[in-house]
């Protein structure tokens, strides 16, 4: 029987060897082993090539059915992926739209992510030697090695224990769960998902779910989940910061054999100011997509093997790193992250190294990283129902948002792109055909027609002046418009695989309930499923609360930035034009 896939989320390809998928479309598989995250087929409309592993499911033993009828013409699709600008896997090279300002790097999968240009982005400086002798700390154990279930205190004042979701602990006092009894009536298990590639699969939502997270929780480490009058959310940042990224540099090393790019950041909670190249920021941002599952990491700008130096291109990517950082310390877990804090205040070279190798180690990820949520006192347990609406609704209004965006940001681009030459050339054949006519009057040689002349000739230059005014417009406010529009398709793409994990939870606790009335699973294991969905539940309902309210204030700040510069440029104008008028008052 061949192999089969259903489509869970839209994919629009953006790549050659790629191939766009719609939502319930069922494919046909070349094979089910994954490309580190992309799967090989065929869709319904016969096209073949690669496509995410998340976005599908593996459909086994069904009857094939007939493709759907492609869709009309003006259908509307929900984009998932941004349509420019983005890399989402190497080999494939990323081609930026010209109508957006920024292109970002993608949440997964991704090809290569580290090695994509050794020009820029290799580890080879003296800030991350492979032989480096510094001393580092000794790793703890990890969710591979650790067998206990049981909270292991250092002391009353301990502010380091550990925690356990698995089941096949031993039987004693400190066991949470049944498992350990002998097999037989109740001890069965949920079953785990088929498709290992999925994002429920892959962030490690199903083994913590399923109760087989395990690790160290440092008090330092622990986030609280709150319910506020809208619902879910994440508790605010005790020690809210900024960070100023300017100053970009050029900076040699090797004797001048090579060359980069270093901005200088300074945060406001330290006020030491570090320097930090586009590698740094490269290491980070993967670091806090392997730790982070259910929460939106910001794009950082896309990777450039030529033209790194050219002044455009660097202008551009520091304002793309300006938009991260301020997204970055808006957050109440991005913020607070260790990795993040040694990015932004580490200032020694051996710090750095053993700062940068403990991170590394951070056994506090994937599934892990769910053991570092707790709600707090009092906090409702969260209706699947409820919470299913509410992702529904989340779900219709990114796809309607996602299409706003992209709508906005090709027509920002266009008229960007009328103002820089149309606008400016028609405006300058004004200024040329009155200047022209001006210079034929000059012709009478008549004394009292020398005023208008003059009058004639200011006009046209007026009329060329404002022509420049409407090329150089765009950079004072459409490009801050697109850079934004680009965030948040950056944004709009990681909420696919932030919903599904969540998705799969409840799954799975569906699943537990339907065991339990059959006979096959205890009511106290069921019980710890779901009370590990519900944490599930309110870190991602806390994600989208929070991409909510950073939405409103940024579109806020934007959209009068932008209103407030177009006033500015056409208050301009017209005193150029009175100035021209007043030309022929005195004609």
């Amino acid at each position: 029987m061949a192999l089969r896939a259903r489509a869970i989320y839209d994919f629009r390809a953006e790549n050659p060897g790629e191939v766009s998928l719609r939502e319930s479309e069922v494919l046909s598989l070349c094979s089910e082993q994954d490309i580190e995250g992309w799967l090989e087929g065929v869709n319904s409309r016969g096209e073949r090539g690669l496509f995410p592993a998340s976005y599908v499911e593996v459909v086994r033993g069904e009857p094939a059915a007939p493709p759907p009828p492609p869709p009309a013409l003006g259908d509307s699709r929900y984009a998932n992926l941004p349509t420019g600008g983005y890399e989402p896997a190497q080999p494939f090279q990323s081609v930026a739209a010209p109508h957006l300002g920024l292109a970002f790097q993608p949440r997964a999968p991704s090809l290569g992510y580290q090695t994509s240009q050794p020009s820029d982005d290799d580890w080879d400086d003296e800030w991350d030697d492979s032989s480096s002798t510094a001393a580092e700390e000794p790793a703890g154990p990890t969710c591979g090695t650790y067998s206990g279930g049981y909270h292991d205190y250092e002391g009353s004042g301990s502010s380091r224990f550990r925690l356990s979701t698995r089941s096949d602990l031993p039987p004693g006092p400190y066991s949470t769960s049944a498992s350990s009894q002998a097999p037989g009536k109740g001890s069965a298990t949920v079953s785990r998902n088929l498709n290992r590639f999925s994002a429920f699969v892959k962030s490690g939502g199903e083994a913590f779910v399923l109760g087989e997270a395990a690790g160290f929780v440092r008090d330092g480490d622990k986030l609280c989940l709150v319910q506020g009058p809208d619902g879910p959310e994440w508790q605010e940042n005790p020690y809210p910061f900024r960070c100023n990224i300017d100053e970009p540099t050029k900076q040699t090393k090797f004797k001048g054999i090579k060359s980069y790019i270093s901005y200088r950041l300074l945060p406001s909670h330290t006020g030491l100011q570090v320097h930090r190249r586009y590698k740094h920021f490269d290491w980070l941002y993967a670091r806090l997509l392997y730790k982070f599952p259910v929460v939106s990491v910001p794009r950082i700008p896309e990777k450039q093997a030529t033209g790194r130096f050219e002044e455009d291109f660097i202008s551009k990517r520091r304002k793309g790193l300006v938009w991260w950082m301020d997204h970055m310390c808006s957050h109440p877990v991005l913020a607070r992250c260790d990795a993040f804090q040694h990015f932004l205040t580490c200032t020694d070279d051996k710090a750095w190294k053993q700062g940068k190798r403990k991170c590394e180690r951070d056994d506090l990820v994937g599934a892990n990283f769910f053991l570092t949520l707790s709600l707090s006192p009092g906090s409702p347990v969260l209706d699947p129902h409820d919470v299913d609406g509410r992702l529904d609704g989340f779900k219709a209004f990114t796809k309607r948002m996602d299409e706003g965006v992209l709508l906005l940001s090709q027509t920002a681009g266009e008229f960007a792109r009328k103002q820089a030459s149309g606008f400016k050339k028609e405006y300058q054949k004004v200024g040329l055909a009155v200047r022209g006519l001006g210079q034929a009057f000059e012709m009478d040689h008549m004394a009292f027609s020398a005023g208008l002349n003059r009058a004639m000739a200011f006009t046209g230059e007026a009329y060329e002046a404002i022509g420049e005014m409407f090329a150089e417009q765009p950079r004072q406010d459409l490009d801050p418009i697109m850079d934004l529009l680009a965030v948040y398709q950056g944004h709009l793409a990681n909420f696919p695989d932030i919903i599904h994990v969540q998705r799969g939870s409840l799954t799975k606790v569906r699943e537990s309930k339907k065991q339990v009335e059959e006979g096959k699973l205890e009511l106290q294991k069921a019980s710890e499923i779901q009370e590990r969905c519900n944490v599930i539940s309110y870190a991602t309902l806390a994600e989208i609360h929070h991409f909510h309210k950073i939405r409103v204030r940024d579109f806020k700040s934007q959209m009068q930035h932008f209103l407030q510069q177009q006033i500015c440029f056409f208050q301009k104008v017209t005193l150029k034009l009175e100035e021209a008028l007043q030309k022929y008052d005195v004609a």
